[in-house]
């Protein structure tokens, strides 16, 4: 499915192709919610990126997130670069070099249509904010670390991959 996407003031638009295109799973880990967030969760896809192409490219800018280890409390830089709108800061996609064939447009930078989820995965939620009520309906999974599926593997499980 080729996926069209854009900012908020339009300084940037893009296409990519998605094999994995249903936004299936809500991320309320810090970095996401802050840097991407609406609802208290960021959604991201799954995309080719070999396939992207950028109108606007340089209005963009990256930010790599700072990353806390839970038990030293020692911080690094992530490899993972989150880009967004340097004009409107909407938050576009995120790309890490270890894998880089892929690239995670965030759900709300798309203006195609979505397929809707018959299901969804909450992950991370043991760093939701505090004012979040997550909408949990039945049949979804619930982490509060990463979930146990891949995008990819929960796309096979459910037969819901490639859409026209």
């Amino acid at each position: 499915m080729e996926l069209e996407g854009s900012c908020h003031c339009k300084a940037v638009t893009f296409t990519v192709k998605s094999s994995a295109p249903y936004p299936f799973c809500l991320c309320y880990c810090e970095i996401c919610r802050k840097t991407a967030g609406a609802g208290g969760f960021a959604i991201n896809l799954g995309a080719d990126f070999e396939t992207l192409v950028v109108a606007g490219r340089e209005n963009i800018r990256v930010y790599r997130a700072r990353i806390v280890d839970p038990v030293t409390k020692e911080t690094s830089q992530s490899t993972a670069e989150r880009s967004f709108c340097g004009v409107c800061g909407s938050g576009l996609w995120v790309w890490d070099p270890q894998w880089p064939d892929h690239l995670h447009p965030h759900a709300s930078s798309i203006d195609t249509h979505l397929p809707i989820p018959p299901v969804r995965t909450h992950a991370l939620l043991a760093s939701k904010a505090s004012w979040v009520e997550p909408s949990i309906n039945e049949g979804d999974k619930q982490f509060d670390n990463y979930p146990d599926e891949s995008l990819a593997a929960w796309h096979e499980r459910l037969g819901v991959g490639f859409v026209k």
